[in-house]
């Protein structure tokens, strides 16, 4: 299995590729569907569900623009599939090519433990971070809508913006005393 690398292949004209990793595949699907329907002005292709990639395509595999990382809460699996599957991203895709995406945030039966891990490991490397409601058409729209503007400022298609420029307004920061849990 090879490193997954972010400028190893030229871009398409007019085509945007986004790679969703979720280790169960239950909001992907919804997601992936979503994403491809609302987008009408670019090409969306929506690539292999879980890294490593297989080698045997690997000539004839897009470059990927944007790697999104579905993170369950209600599953810790589900946070380890994710970080178990970052090392297999060059780090050229951490300057604004990778983002996080947790669903059931407000659920809750969720240790409020998992999500402080999710956010300082989105922190730690500067990635962004979004929260989706993924019961709902309208959550997974929305998600959807959010993952576009992303993928296409990534892809190189906003003009005068960048991945890097846009991961400075977008990335996740933990507050200095998230470690001390007092929510009062």
């Amino acid at each position: 299995m090879s490193l997954l690398k972010p400028f190893s292949k030229l871009p398409g004209l007019n085509t945007a590729n986004i790679l969703l990793v979720e280790n169960e595949e239950q909001f992907q699907q919804k997601l992936a569907d979503t994403v491809v329907l609302h987008e009408k002005n670019v090409n969306v292709t929506v690539l292999a569900r879980s890294l490593p990639l297989p080698m045997e395509n690997e000539e004839s595999r897009p470059r990927i623009d944007l790697v999104v990382f579905i993170i369950h809460l209600t599953s810790e699996l589900s946070f380890q599939s994710a970080e178990t599957s970052l090392k297999y991203l060059d780090p050229g895709y951490f300057l604004g090519k990778v983002c996080f995406l947790v669903t059931n945030a407000r659920n809750a039966s969720v240790p409020p433990e998992r999500l402080v891990s999710v956010r300082k490991l989105a922190a730690s490397l500067h990635c962004p971070l979004l929260c989706a409601e993924d019961q709902t058409t309208e959550g997974v729209t929305t998600a959807a809508h959010r993952l576009l503007a992303i993928l296409k400022v990534a892809a190189g298609l906003v003009p005068m913006a960048t991945g890097l420029y846009l991961s400075t307004f977008t990335r996740c920061t933990v507050p200095s005393d998230i470690d001390q849990q007092n929510f009062e």
